[in-house]
């Protein structure tokens, strides 16, 4: 074997070593569940995104090893791009290998000389192969019973410790089915069967099987959440709720939620089918639901680029207010938008450019309790020049010049993050009803709420920081101020001592440099009387430190929230649980 047929086979061993850990952590999830053990779920989740980076590392640095004086010859990795992808052909996650080829790539040029003749730009097999779901889904007979279709389903997929009541929650499966579903999917009809995928889905406290009522080409996405008692004496698993239809499903995989952990034995069948229940949902966010988010970035590129280069319109500055620390443009016709560090922030931020990318990198290993936009990390991406709108260019120019470089008809950006393009909260206010005003002012409560409790304080919590998706909820996008809520003091503004006090412009008294008085948290509304005036008539509660206190006295007691990715009227009845 020649050094080139080496070199190839090291990247990929480096491959299969990252990908048979990554399993291995998948699969610890089902005893976690089991044992309900919550904090070791979140410590196996950040673990296992974690291994990806490390195990770049050191392959590389055996790759460089062998390859010797060859490492930056550009020819040297032409030749060996090919030969990887003939030892790639066929295997059931050659995507994702191919990937893990181009991050070595990256890690030894830093990001500057890819090319599709020395990387995997675009896949010699195609992003994905072709439709074979057949492979990952059980199939169940609906057959006139449509409870013992279920029985058989939660048999299936029952786990070592007992179901908690399955008459009762097959019932209420049964109810939930005539009474929601009646009307746009006819179960009575011969030929109905539920196509379920193989493995359970696990995140958090929660375990969920996922599928779809189908006969003849018409299908209803379902996904039944299972969850753990918590009983130390008897414990047993229940099935919390039904969801259903396409709407529902893509909350559950939404871009603001932590990573399932799924034995997906052939990810892009996994991928292919969870696309076929989410149409509108894009493939790249799939691929990071389940974990394999590095592979998300890849297809995100591919498709951007796609994208880019069948359309005409400009990259432009992003509606809303400008931040203080980064500069945000966009594309009108593609739902992203991109964002780069600027080069000084505006006074009073003292963050500094490697904080705010600690901050970023904090995101993706945290439980980001539905309310936290994911983001896609890149380096030196080259766009047409052309493309930027003079008010872009000269917003680039003025803010962050150390970042933008123009060659010839390139402009390469040597740093940014790109995430999902949402309505600003501050934007989406001014044109709201009362009641939408009400009921997105309760939504952006529940946020704080909900970060807090996962142990996220988010700093700046000014309503232009905020978003609101497509399905109307609120999430939480800048992020050069979060901090984990344990480090933060809660403090109560003491009494001014004297009229001298009161009138004075300063703080009479000391502040600490993790001091927080919820007291002043009304002034982010300032000039929006009716979003003050809907916030506090349903969250007062965050104005006092001791709502703060409380929760993380409770963090510190190693309690686990609850986040339910759905809403709590759909969850089932478990009155007949035993006592």
């Amino acid at each position: 074997m020649d050094r080139q047929q080496r070199f190839a086979r090291v990247i990929l061993n480096g491959f299969y070593a990252y990908f048979a850990e990554f399993e291995n952590i998948t699969l610890a999830a089902r005893t976690r569940f089991e044992q309900a053990e919550w904090s070791t779920m979140g410590e196996i989740s950040s673990r296992r995104i974690d291994i990806y980076k490390e195990t770049v590392i050191e392959t590389l640095s055996v790759a460089r090893h062998i390859a010797g004086e060859h490492i930056d010859d550009l020819n040297f990795w032409s030749g060996t791009r090919s030969l990887y992808a003939n030892l790639v052909q066929g295997m059931t996650n050659f995507e994702i290998a191919e990937t893990f080829y181009n991050s070595i790539f990256n890690s030894h040029f830093g990001h500057r000389a890819i090319r599709d003749e020395y990387a995997f730009v675009f896949s010699p097999q195609g992003d994905v192969p072709p439709v074979d779901i057949g492979r990952v889904v059980k199939h169940y007979v609906v057959g006139g019973d449509l409870a013992g279709a279920f029985h058989r389903l939660l048999d299936d997929y029952a786990f070592h410790i007992p179901f908690e009541d399955q008459v009762r929650d097959v019932s209420s499966i049964c109810i939930a089915i005539e009474r929601n579903m009646s009307v746009y999917f006819d179960i009575r009809r011969g030929g109905v069967e539920l196509q379920v995928l193989e493995h359970h889905f696990f995140r958090n406290k929660a375990s969920y099987i996922v599928g779809r009522l189908y006969c003849d080409g018409d299908q209803m996405p379902f996904v039944l959440p299972l969850l753990n008692n918590d009983n130390p004496t008897k414990p047993a698993v229940y099935v919390d709720a039904f969801l259903f239809g396409s709407d529902q499903v893509s909350l559950l995989f939404s871009f603001t939620r932590s990573y399932f952990m799924v034995d997906a034995s052939i990810p892009s069948q996994y991928v292919l089918f969870l696309q076929q229940l989410m149409p509108k949902k894009e493939i790249s966010e799939i691929y990071s639901a389940i974990g394999h988010f590095r592979h998300g970035k890849t297809y995100f590129y591919r498709a951007s680029t796609r994208h880019i280069r069948s359309t005409e319109d400009q990259f432009i500055v992003a509606p809303g207010i400008k931040g203080m620390v980064m500069t945000v443009f966009t594309l009108p016709s593609y739902e992203y938008v991109f964002k780069i560090i600027k080069d000084r922030f505006t006074p009073p931020k003292e963050v500094t450019h490697q904080i705010v990318k600690d901050k970023y990198h904090l995101v993706k290993r945290w439980d980001r309790a539905g309310r936290m936009a994911d983001t896609q990390e890149f380096k030196n991406l080259v766009f047409d020049a052309s493309r930027f709108s003079e008010e872009l260019t000269r917003e680039l120019s003025a803010t962050c010049p150390s970042q933008v470089r123009v060659n010839g008809r390139a402009l390469i950006i040597k740093h940014c993050y790109v995430e999902r393009r949402m309505n600003p909260l501050n934007l989406y206010l001014q044109d709201a009803t009362d009641d939408e005003v009400n009921e997105v002012m309760n939504d952006y409560g529940n946020a704080i709420k909900q970060l807090a409790a996962a142990n996220i304080f988010p700093g700046d919590m000014l309503l232009k920081n905020f978003g609101v998706t497509r399905h109307g909820r609120v999430v939480f996008y800048d992020y050069d101020e979060i901090e984990p809520l344990l480090d933060c003091n809660f403090r109560r503004i003491p009494p001014p001592r004297d009229e001298m006090d009161e009138m004075s412009a300063q703080p009479w008294y000391s502040v600490g440099p993790k001091d927080i008085f919820p007291e002043e948290f009304r002034l982010f509304f300032s000039g929006n009387a009716r979003a003050r005036d809907a916030f506090d008539a349903q969250h007062a509660d965050l104005y006092d430190a001791d709502f703060w206190i409380r929760l993380q006295n409770k963090l510190r007691d190693g309690f686990v929230e609850d986040f339910y990715p759905y809403p709590r009227r759909v969850r089932f009845s478990r009155q007949q649980e035993a006592a």
